[in-house]
């Protein structure tokens, strides 16, 4: 059995969830639909940060985004006064890295652990 889009965007937001714990941020709001971004919005140093978390199956690169899709968020950043940042994870079968991620096998996952900020 496949994992669902919904799955795998939920452990893509706890990898990196508990990155983001690790680097301080605070959560102030937390939003795990599908689609819905940003993700997280979270302080840290004192300013407001949205944070986007995206999933890929491999051989997509889970560093790389879609620059119209950026654009938009970083007018919506601007607009609040907010830091925006990008955590891309990727997934494979460790069967079959070719096929979709399985319940049946263990998941491979690809997270640089990097919090890349874009504005």
């Amino acid at each position: 059995m496949n994992y669902t889009e919904q799955e795998l965007h939920q452990l893509a937001m706890t990898t990196a969830g508990k990155k983001l714990e690790n680097k301080q941020f605070e959560f102030l709001a937390i939003n795990s639909a599908l689609k819905k971004n940003p993700q997280f919005v979270a302080k840290k140093d004192g300013h407001l940060s949205f944070i986007l978390v995206k999933h890929v199956l491999y051989p997509e690169d889970p560093e790389q985004y879609s620059t119209i899709w950026m654009e938009t968020m970083k007018g919506h950043a601007k607009a609040k006064d907010a830091r925006l940042y990008f955590i891309g994870v990727g997934f494979a079968n460790s069967e079959n890295i070719e096929s979709p991620p399985s319940k049946d096998h263990d998941i491979l996952i690809k997270f640089s652990g990097k919090i890349n900020r874009v504005l």
